[in-house]
């Protein structure tokens, strides 16, 4: 079932509208509603007083206000239009050869791990979540491999619109941000791959990270991913990593998760466990949670 949530940016006045589904292949940017000739649906929005700009890419629609309202007041109004509009409607455009395609962006955001840096893109990478921690697990990850040519790339991390990398000590970020940007914006453009078909996700040796099937999961599990889905992996990801639920003991009422990208090995992220998603948990599910342990912490 199509679902919508919303997701707040850096900039105050843009928020995401972000769908469980893929909206579009292609990256779209408009900024009138005459720049609009092949989506109702968007030049409905721009007939909102509010809405100064859209852009639409991967499983996301972001929009731009003008400051005659706060998105307090209207957002949630807008998320159900959305819903509804997706709801009854397989793609938000009528003719895809009239589109407005947006030239590939690359900018570079720190994360609280200061071994990390996320770069993010406004082209959608991949529905995965992949990770690469050596050069021997990028065979099938030719956008790592690449990656790798740079000596002092550790590990690299992949996920919808981003890719987080993980750097060595012998040098500081200063110095290699603008190299990576520039590869990583060339790399895109020319339309090169980040995984070939054969790809599988690498069960790593200390931690196996495997999918967990929801259906067949207690009342108890299936709220604690609902949670996770709706508060905290959007902050998570913002942060350039990603939290994948594994299981619950009821027992000990002990949910076990694994950090990836620059969640994992994060100086911060015990802290992030403990006074980020324990306490959100245990407030959101009193008397159901007592601790939250990251395998792969």
């Amino acid at each position: 079932m199509l679902k919508i949530h919303i997701e707040s940016t850096k900039t105050p006045t843009i928020i995401k509208f972000v769908a469980n589904k893929i909206l579009t292949e292609g990256s779209f940017e408009y900024h009138s509603v005459e720049e609009v000739k092949n989506s109702t649906f968007i030049q409905q929005l721009f007939h909102l007083p509010f809405v100064k700009k859209v852009f639409v890419t991967a499983n996301f629609i972001a929009v731009e206000r003008f400051n005659i309202v706060e998105w307090a007041d209207v957002q949630d109004e807008l998320k159900g239009v959305i819903e509804n509009y997706l709801a009854v409607n397989d793609s938000l455009f009528t003719a895809k050869t009239e589109t407005k395609q947006v030239v590939v962006e690359v900018y570079a955001e720190s994360t609280p791990n200061p071994a990390v840096m996320k770069f993010v893109s406004n082209k959608l990478l991949t529905s995965q979540n992949i990770e690469v921690t050596s050069l021997e697990d990028a065979k099938e990850v030719p956008l790592a491999k690449d990656l790798f040519d740079f000596p002092f790339v550790k590990e690299v991390f992949v996920s919808d619109n981003y890719i987080s990398i993980t750097k060595n000590n012998t040098v500081e970020w200063f110095e290699i941000t603008t190299a990576l940007r520039d590869f990583l914006k060339k790399y895109l453009s020319e339309a090169k791959p980040v995984i070939t078909e054969n790809y599988k996700p690498k069960v790593h040796e200390k931690t196996e990270i495997k999918p967990v099937a929801t259906e067949d999961l207690d009342d108890i599990s299936q709220e604690i991913i609902a949670i996770l889905d709706e508060y905290i992996k959007p902050a998570v990801t913002s942060d350039g990593g990603n939290i994948m639920f594994q299981s619950y003991n009821t027992d000990s009422k002990t949910v076990s998760v694994i950090l990836q990208g620059a969640c994992s090995g994060c100086p911060s992220s015990t802290i992030t466990l403990k006074n980020g998603i324990e306490a959100t948990l245990k407030q959101l599910l009193p008397n159901k949670i007592e601790e939250v342990v990251a395998l792969n912490g």
